[in-house]
């Protein structure tokens, strides 16, 4: 089960170029390396982005 708040955050962050906390490069949908999480991700990006 995940957990919608992380990916939430997670989604936001790549969707607006933010930092990876623990890289310290920009977030990229390739850095999430669980695949429920990975998915979830994906999926909220793909809702809620306009013209995607």
């Amino acid at each position: 089960m995940v957990n919608p708040v992380v990916v939430r955050i997670a989604a936001e962050r790549i969707t607006n170029g933010g930092l990876n906390p623990k890289t310290g490069k920009t977030y990229v949908l390739d850095d999430i390396t669980n695949p429920d999480y990975r998915q979830a991700v994906e999926d909220y990006i793909l809702e809620n982005t306009e013209g995607v």
